[in-house]
């Protein structure tokens, strides 16, 4: 008999109230119920959904809207056009056709057949049993309320779907290249979220979600040969024929049996993903004091060695996340062989399975770290990309680093090299465009992972490493189970430090404002030596300078940024250092006088941790 791998559902009570701690903040609410019903060979299947949806805003709602993400994968989509269109097209999703001479990229979805396209089609819609009038709109549903929804009040809408999963070309779909059968996410009637902007009900061109708290009752029937895994706790072990682990339960499945249903219920989640494979292998592990981590992967010899390998280092890197930001508040998690790339889901990931073991970890650290900075920290990923994807590389490459055989001074370097290389191809757009709205995908990408690691490096060079991690566990700890926004993050970080931060958010995500100071000219007496240091990029930084003298000995000097008004502790303790006065970003230069003559100055170095993105570093550095 093949082993339980998923526990059923435990006791939560408490563990996900809403606290975020803004004044007169609300956030939405669905409880969905789905009997769904797979056909494995057509690809095909069908589904029942009721939904409950609590209007916990002061505003009445005439409208609703439904994601049927499913539709982005045809002929003439939105996500097909943005392919055609787009300059450096995702990979993954073209091929490379050669006409004569020239080679071009062809969007996969133009060239998708009618039983390898998705679609979602609803029937039956209606509100408290009355018919509500719809419209598909490529990928959204609008819909007309048969009565209004007041502030504070709850309506039950009901429907029935017919979907089909599509081939594989990005995230969700069928029959990838690692031959994975079933990656099914974004796959069912997802409820647009509704927050104090209005609603998000943005078309699917293959970026980033933003989804409605709730709780999820699903129940799957598929074909009895196949092996689940995903979001939610499995309700139903010994019925499907899977004994508890260890426990020596075995059930006899009939041999008429044809098809199992699978029953998850997953609580407090803003989505909801599942896998099925006939070939999975499946892996249990415990993190000490934690969840208990499940690994699903196909049964290929060439990859069970990698996986096994890369088991325990992803629980050694959930015990660093748990201590880093807060603990992982579910009793279960799942790494899931998806065949695409990797994206982070409600309690899993899906993720690309071969390639070699520190490939497979990397992807597996990163996804992983999304639980905490996305599916916990809720933040709107299509208007805020760096909040997660950035986040989440900051903490990747923590974890990385904490766990392996040499650590280096700083995990985060490819970051900074990323951002450089943006900004000197004149390419960077504000932080604050739309995940879809970017000119090429390269400047999303480095944008929302580099620059948006980057947020976090420099707060630690403005506030302290102390501080960060002190901002990190608050941020979790006020702002889990809700939709975060940039001010809370930032605002987190004043409250722990003191320091007035409104400045760096604002320059640093609204705006291509770059750092750049330089040493000008050092000019020396008999006794002192004056420093003139000039400012050239348009976004001010307090400034750590360090002195290193012939005689081997150094001394620091820190000049605070007006903005902040606030002074940070020594970053080099065991190095003396003179807090000199404030440069106001107005000012072009700013000097400050050395007690010792010029010849006895081997260097003087700007930032020499090398946490502060300056744009030109070469200029930050003087020597004899």
């Amino acid at each position: 008999m093949k082993k339980i791998f998923f526990l059923t559902l435990l006791s939560f009570s408490g563990i996900f109230a809403q606290n975020n701690p803004n004044p007169g903040y609300w956030q939405q609410h669905v409880d969905y119920k789905m009997d769904v019903s797979m056909d494995v060979k057509m690809y095909q299947y069908k589904g029942k959904q009721t939904l409950v949806y609590t209007n916990n805003s002061s505003d009445t709602l005439y409208r609703v809207y439904y994601h049927l993400y499913n539709n982005a994968f045809q002929p003439n989509s939105a996500m097909d056009a943005r392919l055609k269109a787009i300059k450096d097209p995702d990979g993954r999703m073209v091929t490379k056709v050669k006409v004569g001479d020239k080679e071009t990229k062809e969007s996969r979805i133009s060239a998708l057949k009618p039983n390898e396209i998705g679609y979602l089609k609803i029937s039956n819609l209606k509100q408290d049993n009355v018919e509500l009038k719809n419209k598909v709109v490529g990928t959204i549903l609008e819909v007309d309320l048969a009565k209004p929804l007041l502030p504070h009040t709850a309506t039950t809408f009901t429907l029935d779907f017919d979907g089909q999963s599509p081939m594989q070309i990005r995230r969700s779909g069928r029959n990838n290249k690692e031959g994975v059968e079933l990656s099914m996410s974004q796959w069912y009637p997802k409820m647009a979220e509704y927050d104090y902007e209005g609603w998000q009900a943005d078309p699917y061109i293959a970026r980033e979600f933003h989804g409605v708290w709730g709780d999820f009752d699903v129940n799957i029937t598929i074909d009895k040969n196949y092996i689940l895994g995903g979001t939610g706790y499995l309700q139903n072990p010994n019925e499907i024929g899977y004994g508890y682990q260890n426990s020596g339960v075995t059930v006899k499945i009939p041999k008429k049996t044809k098809t199992l249903t699978w029953h998850f219920k997953a609580p407090n989640v803003h989505d909801f993903t599942w896998a099925a494979d006939k070939n999975y292998l499946h892996d249990i592990l415990q993190v000490p004091d934690g969840a208990t981590m499940h690994f699903l992967y196909k049964n290929n010899p060439k990859i069970i060695e990698n996986w096994k390998n890369m088991e325990p280092k992803a629980v050694a890197l959930m015990q660093i996340y748990n201590k880093v930001i807060g603990k992982y508040p579910y009793e279960q998690y799942s790494v899931i062989q998806g065949g695409d790339g990797g994206m982070e889901y409600a309690m899993c990931t899906l993720i690309l399975g071969e390639g070699n073991l520190e490939g497979l970890t990397g992807v597996t650290a990163h996804e992983m770290a999304h639980s905490w900075f996305q599916h916990i920290l809720a933040s709107n990923e299509s208007k805020n990309s760096w909040m997660d994807e950035g986040f989440a590389t900051w903490l990747e490459n923590y974890g990385l680093n904490e766990i392996a055989d040499k650590k280096v001074e700083n995990p985060h370097a490819d970051s900074y090299n990323g951002y450089f290389g943006l900004v000197k191809s004149g390419k960077e757009q504000p932080q604050t465009t739309h995940s879809d709205r970017y000119d090429e995908n390269r400047s999303y990408s480095i944008d929302a992972y580099s620059k948006g690691n980057l947020f976090l490096t420099q707060l630690e060079y403005l506030i302290g490493k102390e501080n960060l991690m002190k901002t990190l566990k608050r941020y979790y700890a006020d702002y889990k189970f809700t939709h975060p926004t940039p001010n809370d993050i930032k605002h987190t970080a004043e409250k722990i430090s003191g320091a007035n931060l409104d400045w760096y958010l604002n320059d640093w995500t609204k705006t291509t404002n770059t750092i750049d100071y330089s040493i000008k000219t050092v000019e020396g007496s008999d006794k002192t030596t004056k420093v003139t240091l000039e400012k050239i990029g348009r976004m001010p930084m307090p400034l750590d300078i360090v002195v290193v003298y012939e005689d081997d000995t150094t001394e620091s000097f820190y000049i605070p940024q007006t903005l902040m008004r606030w002074i940070k502790e020594n970053p080099f303790p065991t190095i003396k250092r003179t807090v000199l006065g404030d440069w106001d970003w107005a000012y072009p230069t700013f000097e400050f006088t050395i007690n010792k003559e010029k010849g006895a100055i081997k260097a003087i170095i700007i930032d020499p941790a090398e946490l502060m993105a300056d744009v030109n570093r070469a200029n930050n550095v003087y020597k004899k």
